[in-house]
This record gives structure tokens, C-alpha cells and sequence, in this order.
């Protein structure tokens, strides 16, 4: 076939079909590699850039919310950096679930070192939904006296002008929640490098190019947002009934008439435990939330795959210039590499600590992995979270299956413990 396409006359009804279906996937590669070229200048411009404390303003208070659920071995210094961040006026509230667990000891040695940060402790919870993380923080929520709120997992480190960054954001016109694009620090073995490689090249690119275009792809580890949005909407314990509560907090901020903001410093993801069975764990339950929100994701997300996408471009310019389909494949996934290559530079603001051929090795099993992840999370609505299990609908509602683990009463308030200025 190829070039006779182009010839009107005497072609058959599946050959218009054909030339048409290729004229599409054609299209839809060139739309897809503009993904790269965008997110890498939108994350060039945007990206790492360290605020200067107004010297007039007064900057308004922040309760920064952190919920904490067991120990792991970076704990204490991540929650340490939230002790030693650069502004004038916040207060730091802990929420862990039960008493007993060993988080209350690492909270319960910081605020003791550093007595002049204001920062509570709160054991227990209310059940006001089926998401354990609102739950968990209800009580720091109901206790917050700040009208700024931002909510922090617990595996976060924030660097000293980060909340000073988010603040900024924020207090501009009509802004209602600014948010960190997760990232994730040096850490060693090919988990880390993995996981590296795929929040810097393929996540860093959706969610540069989808905040480009103002398109909300909000993620709740770090999101800093207003209290009167929460309040208007009934409340954080509103969002109990999602365990995607991020993107209905987002939503709900829009449909309020509220602007969302992609903050200039990144989520620095720091867990002290993690694999590759981990890492693939989390993709697989990511992409099942996804999928449940915005069914439409399960056809158009395997479409931003550098291998879907690039096979699907070379069968149509072989219909449509009669190229070699395979010199095609191999130009656009050389293409795809190097542009995933810069944009890891960009989003890790500088050179990266592993070498090239940890990033090329890296880079191919996230590649040939990501589609065998999508078909695994379509396969099932079940979701396993912190030793729980859970049954999507559409929409992303949620109902637990067999739980594992038992709740706090509603309303009960195990222990307080406060530390002021």
C-alpha cells in the first residue's frame, strides 16, 4: 500500500478506513511527543526556584498536618526537617492512629528537642469515612488554628524555604491549593534508581504537562490548601469516603472557582523502606485510582507509553509514507530516551548520582514493565493499603473488604500531648 493511499481514485472502502485510522495514530504520536518538549521547558521555568522572604508582608500561619502510621528508619529525620524550615509563624501537628505505635516515640523526641516549635502530638482518631489517612487526621484537623493547611506524608523531607515556597504560591489571587510534583532523593540500589528514573522522566512529564495546561493532576502528599474550602464543603471529613481524596480536594477547589498551583520546590520522597515489588505495588494501586475516577485513563494511559505509542506511530507511517517501520521505531525510541533523559536532568535540578548505564538499565525494565502493570491493576477493583483491602466503584468510592486492622471508636480521644512557643 503506502503512498497509493494518496491516489483518490479506486480505493476501496477499507482503504479509506485504513488511510483514515492511520492519518489518526500518526497525529496522535506527533501529540504525544509534544508531551517531552513541553513538560521539559515548563519544568525548566518552573521548577527549583528558592523564594526570598518578603521583608514587609506578614506571612499568614500554617498548621501542617503529618499523619504517622509505624516506624521506618529514615522517620526522625524527615519529620526533623519540618522542625527546622524557615518561617516565622507555623505549627506542626502529629496524628497517629492507635496507641502503641512506635511513631509516637520518634514525635514525642522532637517536639522535646525542639521545645520552641510549636507542635502537638494526637492519638487516636475519628472514623468519618473509609479513608484511613482522613481519619487518622481529624483530630488534627478539628485542633489546626491556622487558616492555611497543609497536609504532609509522613515519608517527606522539606527543605528549609519549602513552606515559604507553597506560602507565596498560595497567597496570590484567587489561588485556593498549590501542591508539590512528587520526586524522590538519592538513595542506592536499583529500587531507588527505579524509582528515580520513573518520577523523573514519565510521571515528572504527565504532571508538568498536565499543570502546563492547567489540568488537575493534583497529588496529596505535600498540598498545601485553604481552610475555608474544606469548611465550605462540608469539612475534611467530607473526602473520608474516597481514598483518592487528593484529586475530590481538587476538584472540589475548582468547582469552588479557586485556582490550583504547582508549587517551585518538588516532594522530596524519602521512605527508609523500599523495593522494587514495593514500587510496583504503588503503580499498579495508582493506576487502579485512576482508572476508577476517569475510566477514560484505562484506553488513553498505555497511548503515553514510549513502546505502545512508537508501534502505533510505525504501522501508520508505513500505511501513510511507506517508511520502515522498524527504522522509525528505533529513531522514536532513541528520541524518547534522550528527551526522558534531560527531563530527569531538569526535574533533579542538576546531574544525577547514578551513572548512565544504571539510568539506561533502569529506564528499559520501566519500560517494558509498564504496560504488564496496567493490565495487573485493570485485572482487579481490589486494592491492598497499609494492610487493608478495598473494593473500587466508579467514581472513587471505596468499600473495605475482610479489614485487617481495627478502627478507632468514632470520637475517641486517646492522648494530647502540647508543646508551645
Amino acid at each position: 500500500m503506502g503512498n497509493q493511499y494518496f491516489r483518490c481514485k479506486g480505493m476501496e472502502p477499507i482503504e479509506y478506513t485504513l488511510l483514515g485510522l492511520a492519518i489518526v495514530l500518526f497525529g496522535a504520536w506527533c501529540f504525544v511527543m509534544s508531551f517531552h518538549l513541553l513538560a521539559i521547558c515548563y519544568g525548566k521555568w518552573k521548577l527549583h526556584k528558592h523564594p526570598t522572604m518578603p521583608p514587609e508582608k506578614g506571612l499568614p500561619g500554617v498548621s501542617i498536618l503529618k499523619p504517622l502510621t509505624g516506624v521506618d528508619p529514615h522517620l526522625y529525620s524527615n519529620l526533623e526537617t519540618f522542625f527546622k524550615m524557615e518561617y516565622p509563624k507555623y505549627e506542626l501537628l502529629f496524628c497517629v492512629g492507635e496507641e502503641g505505635d512506635p511513631a509516637i516515640m520518634v514525635a514525642q523526641s522532637l517536639i522535646e528537642k525542639y521545645p520552641n516549635v510549636d507542635s502537638q502530638l494526637l492519638i487516636g482518631g475519628k472514623i468519618v469515612g473509609i479513608n484511613p489517612k482522613i481519619n487518622n487526621m481529624m483530630l488534627a484537623y478539628e485542633a489546626a488554628k491556622y487558616d492555611l493547611i497543609l497536609i504532609s506524608d509522613s515519608g517527606l523531607r522539606m527543605s528549609q524555604d519549602g513552606l515559604l515556597d507553597m506560602v507565596l504560591h498560595i497567597e496570590r489571587d484567587n489561588v485556593g491549593l498549590v501542591h508539590q510534583m512528587p520526586y524522590v532523593c538519592d538513595r542506592k540500589g536499583f529500587a531507588g534508581v527505579l524509582e528515580k528514573v520513573y518520577f523523573g522522566t514519565q510521571h515528572a512529564k504527565m504532571y508538568l504537562y498536565a499543570n502546563a495546561l492547567g489540568i488537575n493532576c493534583t497529588t496529596g502528599m505535600s498540598c498545601i490548601m485553604r481552610k475555608e474550602i474544606l469548611e465550605d464543603s462540608g469539612g475534611l471529613k467530607v473526602f473520608g469516603q474516597y481514598l483518592a481524596e487528593d484529586f475530590f480536594l481538587a476538584q472540589a477547589t475548582l468547582q469552588k472557582g479557586w485556582q490550583i498551583l504547582l508549587a517551585s520546590q518538588v516532594a522530596q520522597q524519602n521512605p527508609g523502606t523500599y523495593s522494587v515489588t514495593q514500587f510496583q505495588n504503588r503503580i499498579i494501586r495508582w493506576t487502579k485510582l485512576r482508572a476508577a475516577m476517569l475510566p477514560q485513563f484505562i484506553f488513553l494511559e498505555p497511548l503515553s507509553e514510549c513502546l505502545t505509542i512508537g508501534l502505533l506511530g510505525s504501522w501508520s507511517v508505513v500505511e501513510l509514507f511507506d517508511w520502515s517501520p522498524l527504522g522509525f521505531f528505533l529513531v522514536h525510541t532513541l528520541l524518547w530516551f534522550l528527551q526522558d533523559y534531560i527531563l530527569l536532568l531538569v526535574v533533579n535540578n542538576g546531574p544525577i548520582t547514578f551513572t548512565k548505564f544504571d539510568f539506561l538499565i533502569g529506564w528499559i525494565f520501566r519500560e517494558l514493565t509498564s504496560i504488564t502493570l496496567m493490565i495487573r491493576a485493570h485485572a482487579s477493583p481490589t486494592i491492598e493499603w497499609r494492610s487493608r483491602r478495598f473494593k473500587l466503584q466508579w467514581g472513587g468510592l471505596v468499600t473495605e473488604l475482610k479489614p485487617k486492622t481495627p478502627e478507632v471508636s468514632p470520637g475517641v480521644y486517646h492522648h494530647r500531648k502540647t508543646f508551645s512557643v
